[in-house]
C-alpha cells in the first residue's frame, strides 16, 4: 500500500511520518438460520473474503457478529447494532432481507511513527471514519448487487444455497476490487443523481425523441437519457434509477471513454449506407453490427423487486455525450436484426440531439460564466428527487474523490451530516473551523446545504449574510427557511 509521508512537522521527525487510509479487512455474509446446531456453523456463511482466511477463522468471525447483533437486540429490538468501534478497526453491519446478514470490516487510517531507536510506532486514528459514509457502501454493495442479480431470496428460490453462493462469489468477487474505501465522503450517503440544466425547448426536444423511440422500438418498456454523465429523464422509480446511474457513471461509462466529438460532418461511420452519417454505437451489446456472428447478449437488471420484479435487458445506446439506455422485458429474444434497427433508427437522431444540446451547453455557459473557479465551495442535496450538486468537488470516481478543499473540512461536513440525522426537525448549523474557514450546514424542507467560506475575519453576521447571498444566486427558486 502506497504511503505518504504527513504534511507538516519538524523536518526529519515529518519524514518519517507515514499516513496509510483506511482499507478493508473483510467482506462477509452470512444467514444465521442456515446452520443452527453446533458442528454446522459453516453452513452459515455465504461468502467470505478474504476467502484464504482458515475455516475456523471465519467460523469465529461470523460466530462474533452475530452475539453482538443478538446482545444490541435486547437494548433495542427494532433497531439493531449498525456499528462497532474497536482500536484496530471497524465494523459495519446490514440486515437487508430477513435473516441475512452483510458484515464489512475495514481498518483504521494508520500514522506510522519513529521512534527515537528507530523502532515504528503505530497509531490507530480511531476517530476518523464516519459511520454513516461506510454504513452507507455497505448498503450499496447490496442494492448493486441486487440490480444485477435480484434478491437473495429470488436465488434461493431458483436453485437454493449452492445458486446463491455462485452469484454472491461472482459478482462479489470482482465488485469489491472496485470499492476504494479512501474516496469515500458525504457524496456516498446521498447518493444522489446529477440533473443536467436544461432549456425548456431542448428538453422538449429530449422529450419527443424518448417518445419517438418509444414508439418505433414498441418493446421497449422504460427509457433514460443522460448527456455529459447527468440525467436529463428517465421512466425508472427513483430507488433503481439510483443505483443505475450510479453504475452508469462509475462502471461504464469511464470504461468507454471517448473524446467529445466537435461536428456532425465527418464521414465516421461510412460502411452504413443510406445512412445519415452517425457518431451512435452500443456500450452494451454487439460490438460489430456488420459481423453476422456478432453476439447479442445484453447485462440484464432486475427492478421494481419489491413488488412487480422485472427482470429486463440493458441496452446503452451512445453518440457524443449523449447515452440513451433502453429496458426491455428479458423474456423477449433479442437478435441481431433488432440490434441494427436500432442502430439506424437512434444513431442519426441522437447525433443531431447531442450536437443540439451541446450547442445550448456552450451557449449558458458563455452566459453564466461558469467556467471560472466557483466563487462559493457546496453541496446541496435534496431528498425528495434525489439532484445533488457540488461545487467542491472537482472529480469524483469510485477511487478518486478529488475535492478543493482538506479532509478535515469533509469530515466536519459529515459531522453536520450525522447531527442533522438525528432530529427531524429543519435546523442550521454554522462551525468555525481551526484553519481560518467556516463551514455552514443547512437542513430545510428534506433538502440540505453545505457551504464552505474561507472568511478569516468573519463574523457570524457576515457569513450568515455569505450564505443568504449565494441561495440568492444559486438556488433563487428554491425555498430555505430563514
Amino acid at each position: 500500500m502506497a504511503a505518504a509521508a504527513a504534511g507538516t512537522g519538524a523536518g526529519a521527525w515529518a519524514a518519517q511520518e507515514k499516513q496509510f487510509p483506511p482499507a478493508l479487512l473483510s467482506f462477509f455474509i452470512y444467514n444465521p438460520r442456515f446452520g443452527p446446531r453446533e458442528g454446522e456453523e459453516e453452513n452459515k456463511i455465504l461468502f467470505y473474503h478474504p476467502n484464504e482466511v482458515e475455516k475456523n477463522e471465519k467460523i469465529r468471525n461470523v460466530g462474533l457478529c452475530e452475539a453482538i447483533v443478538q446482545f444490541t437486540r435486547t437494548f433495542s429490538p427494532s433497531k439493531p447494532a449498525k456499528s462497532l468501534h474497536t482500536q484496530k478497526n471497524r465494523q459495519f453491519f446490514n440486515e437487508p432481507e430477513e435473516n441475512f446478514w452483510m458484515v464489512m470490516v475495514v481498518r483504521n487510517p494508520i500514522i506510522e511513527k519513529q521512534s527515537k531507536d528507530g523502532k515504528p510506532i503505530v497509531e490507530y486514528q480511531e476517530e476518523e471514519l464516519l459511520d454513516k459514509v461506510y454504513s452507507s457502501v455497505l448498503q450499496q454493495c447490496y442494492s448493486m448487487y441486487k440490480l444485477f442479480n435480484g434478491t437473495f431470496l429470488k436465488a434461493m428460490e431458483d436453485g437454493g444455497v449452492k445458486l446463491l453462493k455462485e452469484r454472491l462469489e461472482k459478482f462479489f468477487h470482482r465488485y469489491l476490487q472496485t470499492l476504494h474505501l479512501q474516496s469515500c465522503d458525504l457524496l456516498d450517503i446521498f447518493g444522489g443523481i446529477s440533473f443536467f440544466p436544461l432549456d425548456k425547448m431542448t428538453y422538449l426536444k429530449i422529450q419527443s425523441f424518448i417518445n419517438r423511440m418509444e414508439e418505433s422500438l414498441n418493446i421497449v418498456k422504460y427509457t433514460a437519457f443522460l448527456y455529459n454523465d447527468q440525467l436529463i429523464w428517465s421512466g425508472l422509480e427513483q430507488d433503481d434509477m439510483r443505483i443505475l446511474y450510479k453504475y452508469l457513471t462509475t462502471s461504464l461509462f469511464p470504461r468507454h471513454i471517448e473524446p467529445e466529438l466537435a461536428g456532425r460532418d465527418s464521414p465516421i461511420r461510412a460502411e452504413m449506407p443510406g445512412n445519415l452519417q452517425h457518431y451512435g454505437r452500443f456500450l452494451t451489446g454487439p460490438l460489430n453490427l456488420n459481423d453476422p456472428e456478432a453476439k447479442c447478449r445484453f447485462p440484464k437488471i432486475f427492478v421494481n423487486t419489491d413488488d412487480t420484479y422485472e427482470e429486463l435487458h440493458l441496452i446503452v445506446y451512445k453518440a457524443m455525450s449523449a447515452a440513451v439506455c433502453f429496458m426491455i422485458d428479458a423474456s423477449i429474444q433479442l437478435t441481431l436484426d433488432f440490434c441494427r434497427r436500432l442502430d439506424s433508427i437512434v444513431g442519426p437522431q441522437l447525433t443531431v440531439l447531442a450536437s443540439d444540446i451541446c450547442e445550448q451547453f456552450n451557449i449558458n455557459k458563455r452566459m453564466s460564466g461558469s467556467e471560472k473557479e466557483p466563487q462559493f465551495k457546496f453541496i446541496y442535496f435534496n431528498h425528495m428527487n434525489l439532484a445533488e450538486k457540488s461545487t467542491i468537488h472537482m472529480r469524483k470516481t469510485p477511487s478518486v474523490s478529488l475535492t478543493s478543499v482538506h479532509p478535515d473540512l469533509m469530515k466536519i461536513l459529515g459531522d453536520i451530516n450525522s447531527d442533522f440525522t438525528r432530529v427531524d426537525e429543519d435546523e442550521e448549523i454554522i462551525v468555525k473551523a481551526m484553519s481560518d474557514y467556516w463551514v455552514v450546514g443547512k437542513k430545510s424542507d428534506q433538502r440540505e446545504l453545505y457551504v464552505i467560506l474561507n472568511q478569516k475575519n468573519a463574523n457570524l453576521i457576515e457569513v450568515n449574510e455569505e450564505v443568504k447571498k449565494l441561495c440568492a444566486t444559486q438556488f433563487n427558486n428554491i425555498f430555505f427557511l430563514d
